[in-house]
């Protein structure tokens, strides 16, 4: 290799170096666009607050796509209308995933550029048969989501968030303890006056599952004799929400950290909050397609899914068929539905599955390969592959779709590095990269880098969620069949 290098506008190589030098993303911004920057931040944040669930993201995306002027896919579907280019459109799938549209140009056989990322997170779920009294506290029993470290989720304010149905067909929605007037709830731990023997095991073990008991109340119900704290509690659901205990039977009520996102720092530039997997990339996915102006060449297409955290399994995890009926319909209402077509439109699109990647750590770099490790700080990060140990569970995208990834990023004026999830052996994780590729598409990983991934809360840059925006915006707009 030359020993002097080509130095590029934006510094992706330096002068006598072999390695790829990865600039920090804060030293090109002047004025003007930190106030861009910062400005996305605050719009970040306040989804962040807005969306602690699955359910609470799809109901703000679909207000935001009411106000930038989407209309409802299925509302279309109904009339029987028909969709032309340059029309945008939405389509809530059981209130937990949302697909935005906007049509393009070209024949959606040509393929469609696709941004795709997941809007569940790891928390603790509420059990079926929850509520009970022990020596004078009521608790409800839990389920955890996802993988967590459950030592981190005790000893903090927690707030609970979802829906009861009841069976008159009502919908009583649940969002306790992020209001500062609210009361938070709490999981408890040992005191370490008492902890010696707790100190002694493996962090997996120092809390167990059974042990997530969430505390939500101590005072009796007066005249009650037996579980009169229950009882109480019981009486002030029913009081102001009509709601029976039974009515757990048919409830989804999740528990998640209490408090909104914030900044970090002197200088502001990171921000912490829960639930940045993945929701870091589904706001920016979201927001590229709400904010892009005109008709595009190719049909654009964001995809927020849910159930990621467990294997995207379930109605509304990406391996059921929601999206490919949906692109079926999509079809239908602009060329007239055709299977060939579709299986063809889906099979020549561009996706970048928009999911988060591992930040280095400097206080955990063993467990790093740092040359091949996303810095903070350092823009959008691409992952060729995902997977553990022999790239297992990965989809492995081609070298000729990150080529032309590369030439949009560098065209567009993206700050952007590649990155792997950690050491070889170490451990690994996956995305919804494989899911979609089945469908024979071009996928590649493209995140962002997170300190603390899976914690109550988690970190991220500023300057890399700015990046990311700018990535999927350029990509909406360039990506072309090759």
């Amino acid at each position: 290799m030359p020993q002097k290098m080509l130095l590029s506008r934006y510094g992706r190589w330096k002068e006598g170096r072999n390695a790829m030098y990865r600039k920090n993303a804060w030293e090109q911004y002047d004025e003007k666009e930190l106030a861009r920057l910062n400005a996305f931040a605050e719009k970040y944040k306040a989804y962040l607050d807005a969306g602690k669930t699955e359910r609470e993201c799809v109901t703000e995306a679909v207000r935001q796509a009411k106000e930038a002027g989407f209309a409802d896919l299925d509302e279309v579907i109904r009339s029987g209308g028909k969709l032309h280019a340059g029309d945008r459109v939405y389509r809530n799938w059981m209130g937990k995933d949302i697909m935005l549209f906007v049509v393009g140009e070209k024949p959606l056989q040509e393929g469609m550029n696709i941004l795709g990322a997941h809007i569940d997170s790891p928390r603790i779920d509420v059990k079926q048969n929850p509520l009970y009294e022990e020596e004078g506290i009521a608790y409800l029993d839990t389920h955890y989501y996802g993988g967590i470290k459950k030592y981190q989720w005790v000893a903090i304010p927690l707030a609970l968030h979802g829906v009861i149905c009841k069976k008159d067909g009502t919908t009583v929605t649940v969002a306790i303890g992020e209001k500062d007037e609210d009361p938070v709830f709490y999981i408890s731990d040992l005191l370490v006056h008492l902890a010696a023997d707790q100190m002694q095991l493996t962090a997996g073990k120092v809390i167990e599952g059974e042990a997530l008991n969430l505390i939500v109340g101590g005072q009796p119900l007066a005249g009650e004799e037996k579980d009169a704290v229950k009882a109480n509690v019981l009486k002030l659901l029913k009081d102001c929400c009509g709601v029976e205990e039974e009515d757990f039977l048919s409830a989804e009520l999740e528990i998640v950290p209490a408090g909104r996102a914030r900044d970090v720092g002197f200088d502001r530039s990171m921000i912490v909050g829960y639930g940045h997997d993945d929701r870091v990339c589904a706001y920016p996915s979201m927001a590229a397609v709400l904010d892009f102006e005109g008709t595009p060449e190719y049909t654009l297409c964001a995809v927020l899914t849910d159930k990621e955290e467990i294997g995207s399994v379930g109605a509304t995890g990406m391996q059921a068929d929601y999206f490919e009926n949906t692109v079926s319909e999509l079809y239908d209402a602009v060329h007239g539905y055709c299977a060939l077509g579709v299986k063809r439109a889906l099979q020549n699109s561009r996706m970048l599955s928009s999911d988060v990647s591992a930040g280095f750590d400097p206080n955990f770099a063993g467990v790093f390969e740092k040359k091949n490790a996303a810095l903070m700080g350092h823009g959008v990060c691409f992952n060729k592959f995902t997977g553990r140990g022999g790239k297992g569970g990965s989809s492995d995208a081609n070298a000729e779709y990150i080529a032309q990834i590369r030439a949009i990023m560098d065209e567009g004026g993206v700050d952007w590095q590649t990155s792997e999830l950690g050491k070889v052996d170490v451990g690994g994780g996956g995305t919804i990269a494989y899911v979609c590729a089945k469908y024979g598409m071009n996928v590649i990983d493209c995140g962002i880098a997170v300190l603390s991934m899976h914690a109550p809360w988690e970190l991220i840059s500023k300057a890399d969620l700015y990046e990311g925006y700018k990535c999927y915006c350029a990509f909406l707009k360039n990506a072309k069949p090759f």
